[in-house]
């Protein structure tokens, strides 16, 4: 019979890793980048992965990323979020999942 009293056993507690929570302060602390809408579809693009990028470093959870993202928009864009989130209310708005929120901007910017 082995012997429990084994030093190199791992009998301590384990710790199991905490999920940093996201925050729309940590979001902003990562300086995201600002679409305005005048920048046509190479501005789009190029404002797409930058925001990726500081949903990733972040740590943003999927149900906060468009309601995050909608903080960087300006001018034309903003005012293009708000003709489209008036409508169904905000609250609404803010369920579309950022693929889909990605779609609707190439649609609007992209033609």
């Amino acid at each position: 019979m082995a012997s429990t009293n084994n030093p190199n056993r791992n009998s301590g507690l384990r710790r199991t890793p905490i999920a940093r929570k996201s925050t729309y302060e940590k979001f902003i602390s990562c300086q995201p980048f600002y679409f305005n809408g005048t920048e046509g579809a190479v501005g789009l693009i190029r404002w797409f992965k930058p925001t990726e990028s500081v949903f990733s470093r972040s740590n943003c959870a999927k149900k906060n990323k468009v309601k995050f993202a909608i903080n960087t928009l300006t001018e034309e864009a903003l005012f293009w979020w708000n003709s489209f989130a008036q409508p169904i209310g905000v609250k609404e708005a803010y369920k579309i999942i950022w693929s889909e929120f990605k779609r609707l901007l190439i649609k609007k910017y992209c033609p």
